[in-house]
C-alpha cells in the first residue's frame, strides 16, 4: 500500500481516491471543511463567498493552506445549481450555510436548463474558484469539483415530500424527473472538469434515513453508472446518512470513491465494498469534531485509516463553529508517516 518516496499532496488524493499506492494517509474531503475561523484567516466570508469566485477560491484554499489537507473543494453549499434554476435561497452568513426555500417545478416537463446557466451567478461563481485554484494550486494540490446528483436536484426544485411520496405513488414521473436532471449534473461538472478540477464529487443524497436500499437500486443505481461513463473524470460519491444497507449498491455504481458517515462502521463497510470503490471520510462531526478534543479527532482519524479507509477526512460539510485545532488534527495521522 505505501510508497518509498514522497508524493505531491495532489498525487497522494488521486492515488487513495483511485485505490492505488500512496506514502503516507491521504488526507482531504469533498464535502465543505471550511470555519469561522478560516474565513477571519482567509479574509473571506458567507456569503459573499458563495457568489464571488476569487473569495470562494481564497476561503477554500484554507482546506490547504490553513488545515494542511490534500485537496481543496470550493463549493460550499448545495445550492448553486438550484439557484440558478430559479430556486429561492437564504445564502446564509458566517454562522449559517445557505438553505433552499422554493421548489419551482411540479412537472417534470417544466424541468429547462436556460442556455446561460454556466454563466448564472451561483454556477459561475463555482467555475470561477476552480480556475483560479487550478493556477495557484493545482500544480500540487488536488482540486475537485463539487456537483449534485439528480436526486438531490429533485428536492431542491420539485420538494422532498412531494418527490419520496412519488417514489410510491407515481414511479414514471420520478423517473422523467431524474431522467432530465441528470443532463443538469452532467453539463455542471463536465465544466468543472474543463475549468480544472482534477476529480468530482457527486452528491446525491439518497440516505436510508428517506429511501430504501431497493429504491437506491431501482431509481438510482443505473443513472449512477451512466453519469460516471459520461463524466469520464475521477468520481467520488457522497451520500449522508447511514447506507449500510445500499453498500453493495453503491461498490458497483461506476464511481471510484465513496465518501460517508460514522453512522457507516468503517471496519463492516471496508468488509462489504471488498474493494471495488475506495472509501473516505467517516470522521465524526457533532461528536468528535465539534465537541471532542485534538486527541479524540486523532484517534478517530487512526481508526478509520486502520480499518480500510483509504481517505480520511469528515464524514459530511463540518458545522462553522467546529474549532479549528481540530479540524488540523485529522492530518496528525500523517505525521510520523511522512
Amino acid at each position: 500500500m505505501f510508497t518509498p518516496y514522497r508524493m505531491t499532496p495532489k498525487r497522494r488524493f488521486l492515488s487513495g481516491l483511485l485505490g492505488g499506492r500512496v506514502d503516507r494517509p491521504p488526507i482531504g474531503a469533498i464535502t465543505s471543511v471550511t470555519n469561522i475561523e478560516q474565513m477571519e484567516i482567509c479574509e473571506a466570508a458567507f456569503p459573499d463567498a458563495h457568489l464571488d469566485g476569487a473569495r470562494m477560491a481564497s476561503l477554500a484554499a484554507g482546506a490547504h493552506t490553513v488545515l494542511g489537507y490534500d485537496a481543496i473543494m470550493p463549493y460550499f453549499s448545495v445550492a448553486a445549481e438550484a439557484a440558478a434554476l430559479g430556486c429561492q435561497v437564504d445564502w446564509g452568513d458566517r454562522e449559517n450555510m445557505p438553505a433552499v426555500l422554493t421548489s419551482p417545478w411540479e412537472d417534470p416537463r417544466q424541468v429547462l436548463i436556460p442556455e446561460d446557466f454556466l454563466e448564472r451567478a451561483p454556477v459561475r461563481a463555482v467555475l470561477e474558484a476552480i480556475r483560479i485554484l487550478r493556477a495557484r494550486h493545482g500544480h500540487r494540490v488536488a482540486i475537485v469539483g463539487k456537483v449534485m446528483g439528480p436526486w438531490t436536484l429533485a428536492y431542491h426544485l420539485h420538494g422532498v415530500q412531494p418527490f419520496l411520496m412519488e417514489t410510491l405513488t407515481d414511479p414514471p414521473r420520478v423517473r422523467q424527473f431524474i431522467e432530465r436532471l441528470k443532463e443538469i449534473t452532467v453539463l455542471f461538472g463536465r465544466a468543472q472538469i474543463a475549468a480544472g478540477a482534477d476529480a468530482l464529487c457527486i452528491a446525491d443524497h439518497a440516505t436510508g434515513d428517506l429511501i430504501s436500499a431497493r429504491m437506491y437500486r431501482q431509481y438510482l443505481w443505473p443513472v449512477h453508472q451512466e453519469l460516471t461513463r459520461r463524466l469520464g473524470c475521477p468520481t467520488a460519491l457522497h451520500i449522508c446518512g447511514n447506507t449500510a444497507d445500499r453498500l453493495e449498491a453503491i461498490a458497483t455504481s461506476g464511481f471510484d470513491c465513496y465518501h460517508f458517515e460514522s453512522r457507516v462502521d468503517a471496519a463492516s463497510a471496508v468488509e462489504r465494498v471488498a474493494g471495488r470503490i475506495s472509501l473516505m471520510g467517516n470522521v465524526n462531526n457533532p461528536e468528535v469534531l465539534l465537541r471532542g478534543t485534538p486527541d479524540q479527532v486523532e484517534a478517530s482519524a487512526r481508526a478509520a485509516w486502520e480499518a480500510g479507509v483509504r481517505i480520511i477526512g469528515p464524514e459530511c460539510a463540518v458545522p462553522l463553529n467546529t474549532p479549528t485545532e481540530n479540524l488540523r488534527a485529522i492530518a496528525r495521522i500523517a505525521q510520523p508517516m511522512g
